[in-house]
């Protein structure tokens, strides 16, 4: 199972995400949560432990590979990557290539998806 944490619902994705998607089987999409960008980082890190929670509940019986697709406020990001990770579940993120048109004097940015990449635990082993 994939859960999908992030701002970008599933079906909306681009064929070749939801290709690379595949290896995990079941895509559950989660909303991501609006953090204030007035809290403090204590606050951000309740968030992320309810929300680990939450991750942790719904993989408890998913088979095979599973993973978090973790996208979006960088500090709730973090925290809550280091909550899965410490727990052995595999976080990653979307990579993507940016191509940049101009048209009537305005930039159109477009995103193409390109791979997930796994976040990681500093250690001091290698």
């Amino acid at each position: 199972m994939l859960i999908n944490l992030s701002n970008h619902p599933s079906a909306l994705w681009q064929p070749a995400q939801i290709e690379a998607a595949a290896v995990y089987g079941e895509i559950l999409d989660m909303a991501f949560p609006v953090i204030n960008p007035d809290w403090d980082v204590n606050q951000v890190k309740e968030l992320a432990e309810n929300y680990f929670r939450q991750c942790k509940q719904s993989l408890l019986n998913a088979g095979g590979d599973s993973a978090v697709h973790l996208v979006g406020e960088p500090v709730f990001c973090f925290l809550l990557a280091q909550l899965l990770l410490k727990k052995h579940i595999l976080c990653i993120t979307s990579t993507s290539e940016r191509i940049v048109s101009e048209e009537g004097g305005k930039k159109i940015s477009e995103f193409r998806f390109k791979r997930f990449r796994e976040y990681k635990l500093i250690t001091d082993k290698p």
